[in-house]
């Protein structure tokens, strides 16, 4: 239980994501007024996700897992995957956009809006979003973060930066695991048109990503990776088996994550397929199209 009790911190990016909802609370309280009454109880279900979400992420980012996480680099696994995977999809899930701009108040939102969608100096922003939302970019992004993190220098050097910890690691990792996962899931009014083939290959594309470092961190090395493991006191369990256990975790959760998203992905594919068989065999028989029921 002192495992539990003790060791919690407060973090700067947990405080942002509290922060965040609570300024997701106000707009979406607005946002309710002005909905109709059969729709607020789906609106106000699904941003539970949401606070999900950040809930997740303050466990990732300033529980016991964090403290833990500097002397175990299983613990510190177990922190990547919450902040690349379990936090992002609840966001996504979420869909907590429009509040957050409802929440901007009138007066100040539409200039804002205006100047990013037709000011000269947003150009850039503009670039970089029409960039960020290609499929092939976010997957890229996705899979970089992940292995570049786990390359020795870059994960010794967060390990002893606090700064590089908090705001380069694993806001990297929640970013791009929200950009990821908009590839997969709907998070209105934001949507990334993927067909689901793409969704598909983007996954196994990732979970293979994921097999291949955890393989090499077990069984194409011998020793442990990282130097700030090696030295730490009080840990009984040896850096290289540390590591092995951190490398089993991933490949094991990498499966749990992608196999499900993986075959809803299939079941998109193929209700897609079956509906494009059933429209084409309806004009050449002259009938009218019917939806497919898959």
């Amino acid at each position: 239980m002192t495992y539990l009790l003790h060791h919690w911190s407060p973090n700067a990016l947990a405080v942002c994501a509290v922060l965040l909802a609570v300024w997701h609370e106000l707009g979406l309280r607005d946002l309710l007024r002005r909905t109709r009454r059969d729709r607020v109880r789906g609106r106000r279900l699904r941003s539970l996700w949401f606070y999900g979400g950040v809930a997740v992420l303050s466990l990732a980012v300033a529980s016991p897992l964090e403290y833990w996480g500097y002397d175990y680099f299983y613990i510190h696994t177990v922190q990547h995957l919450l902040l690349m995977f379990a936090a992002p999809t609840l966001i996504v899930a979420g869909a907590p956009w429009q509040p957050l701009l409802v929440a901007v108040p009138l007066r100040l939102r539409r200039p804002a809006l205006r100047a990013l969608l037709h000011g000269d100096w947003a150009r850039p922003l503009r670039a970089a979003r029409r960039l960020l939302v290609r499929p092939l970019v976010v997957v890229a992004a996705f899979n970089l973060v992940m292995v570049g993190w786990h390359v020795p220098g870059a994960f010794d050097l967060a390990e002893r930066n606090r700064f590089v910890h908090v705001w380069l690691m694993n806001a990297s990792m929640l970013l791009t695991g929200v950009l990821f996962w908009l590839l997969i899931a709907g998070s209105p009014p934001l949507r990334m048109r993927v067909a689901p083939a793409a969704q598909a290959i983007a996954l196994l594309s990732t979970n293979t990503v994921m097999w291949l470092l955890a393989m090499t961190m077990t069984l194409f090395t011998r020793y442990s990776w990282y130097s700030v493991y090696n030295h730490v006191h009080g840990v009984t369990l040896s850096p290289f088996g540390d590591q092995q256990l951190g490398a089993g975790i991933l490949w094991v959760c990498g499966d749990l994550w992608a196999v499900p998203a993986l075959i809803v992905a299939v079941r998109r594919l193929i209700s897609e397929e079956a509906s494009v068989v059933d429209a084409a065999l309806a004009r050449i028989l002259g009938q009218p199209s019917q939806p497919s029921s898959f």
